[in-house]
């Protein structure tokens, strides 16, 4: 990706994907969710204890990621009815771009966050 690859949109916003993408997944608690759910935790409780997200917040995400189609939702307990979810391909596609985050984050700024 370089300045000079896509010409200026002059009077409107550019097209870009990567603006759709972060429609999608762009929020703090979505990606601390996808993180959970590619490392293999994949049970709401267990979810919500490895992100620190509130309840609501956290059924808002899964609900909006299955929407998207990057996770599913499937049942494993009928009495009392519980759900566990999972990545879908596109969730999965992802995963990739999230260890590239993590590690430009504990290059660029965990170890400024930890000198300080």
């Amino acid at each position: 990706m370089s300045q000079g690859s896509e010409p200026t949109n002059l009077g409107a916003p550019r097209v870009c994907s990567i603006a759709d993408a972060l429609g999608v997944v762009g929020e703090r608690w979505t990606l601390l969710v996808l993180r959970e759910l590619g490392f293999g935790v994949h049970r709401f409780n267990d979810i919500q204890t490895n992100t620190g997200a509130p309840r609501e917040t956290l059924a808002l995400r899964l609900r909006k990621l299955e929407e998207a189609g990057v996770v599913e939702r499937r049942r494993y307990s009928e009495h009392p009815p519980r759900d566990e979810y999972l990545l879908t391909q596109a969730g999965k596609d992802i995963v990739p771009v999230l260890a590239a985050l993590r590690e430009w984050g504990e290059t660029h700024v965990t170890p400024l966050t930890r000198a300080s």
